[in-house]
């Protein structure tokens, strides 16, 4: 018998809605919150408002696209955490209400483990989807992690950032420069005009298969106030070289460790999540990576990367399939590891 699962995902400034007959994709909706950009980051309070208007229209909008009616889902799964506590509050009071009006099971998702599990998500009947084990460089805005993924219920962590993540390296040196939130994307635009070996920054010597990126951010930070003093229009005259030379160090430090946990692993499928993961420096180096040695990899569509409801469907969906359903009386929980 089929299983329909509604996922909802509010952990942070992007309210979505997705529906999924057996990991295969009925209708995924995003409602994006531009507010934010004005103040160079998202501002929780006002994310948390923007969900309350959101979440009604979106996930209406996301059953009726997916041509089912409200009685034959099976499951709601939804965004325990980690996020913002007043964000995941939205979605996950609004996942109870639903529950409990429709008689449905409730089924809780780590955030993170969407992510991982961004993979399984079906185009179609036959899309391909990595086999287990295989390992996964889950890169975003607050996470810089390399975990062995035995199968959708064992992830375990290799290694993860001892300080900030990558996609606030991205942002935060994107602020430094004077380009506008979320920084990410325009730096990977601006990326692909620059010469990537124009400077250098400072690369972390890191035991294991740990990252630091605190130290690249100081170093972008001292290059460009040197530099400036010398010269007021440095940025400007330079931008697309400094997005090219910030993305590529940013890559290399990201692979170096990825690849030695291959190496050390003997694992042959390897895979990509995360929000940062959409970046294109990382997308051709992972693919590139694969090909020169012979392995599987696998690179979710830019759509699965960055927050979706999507995600968090699949990922219900398989605790559905172990009948692992979450009381109605839990509380959701900001800060939490894969």
């Amino acid at each position: 018998m089929s299983n329909i699962i509604l996922g909802i995902e509010s952990s942070c400034d992007d309210t979505s809605a997705a529906v999924i007959r057996d990991c295969v994709l009925l209708s995924n909706l995003i409602a994006s919150q531009k507010v934010h950009e004005a103040y160079g980051g998202v501002v929780p309070e006002l994310a948390s408002r923007a969900h309350l208007q959101n979440i009604v229209p979106v996930v209406s909008e996301a059953i009726k696209q997916a041509g089912i009616s409200k009685d034959e889902i099976s499951a709601i799964s939804f965004t325990r955490g980690p996020g913002l506590p007043g964000s995941l509050h939205v979605g996950v009071s609004f996942a109870k209400g639903l529950a409990l009006a429709l008689g449905k099971p409730l089924v809780d998702v780590n955030h993170l483990h969407g992510h991982v599990l961004a993979h399984f998500i079906k185009e179609q009947e036959d899309s391909p989807v990595p086999s287990f084990p295989f390992l996964c460089l889950l890169v975003s805005g607050g996470n810089s992690q390399i975990i062995k993924v035995n199968s959708p219920y064992e992830m375990e962590i290799l290694g993860q950032t001892i300080d900030d993540a990558a996609g606030e390296a991205f942002d935060k040196c994107a602020k430094i420069m004077g380009l506008p939130y979320p920084g990410g994307p325009i730096i990977d635009n601006l990326a692909q005009q620059g010469d990537a070996h124009r400077f250098a920054f400072s690369k972390p010597h890191i035991p294991n298969y740990d990252y630091s990126f605190s130290g690249l951010k100081t170093s972008f930070l001292y290059t460009l106030r040197d530099a400036v003093k010398q010269d007021p229009g440095f940025i400007e005259d330079n931008k697309v070289h400094l997005a090219a030379s910030l993305q590529r160090t940013i890559v290399e430090i990201l692979m170096d460790k990825f690849t030695k946990a291959i190496r050390d692993t003997g694992i042959r499928t390897i895979a990509i999540a995360g929000g940062v993961s959409a970046n294109s420096g990382v997308r051709d180096a992972v693919d590139d990576y694969a090909k020169h040695h012979g392995l599987s990899a696998s690179i979710p569509k830019r759509l699965f990367t960055t927050d979706n409801a999507a995600m968090i469907a699949v990922a219900g969906h398989f605790k559905f399939l172990k009948g692992e359903f979450m009381d109605i009386s839990e509380p959701p929980f900001s800060r939490v590891s894969v």
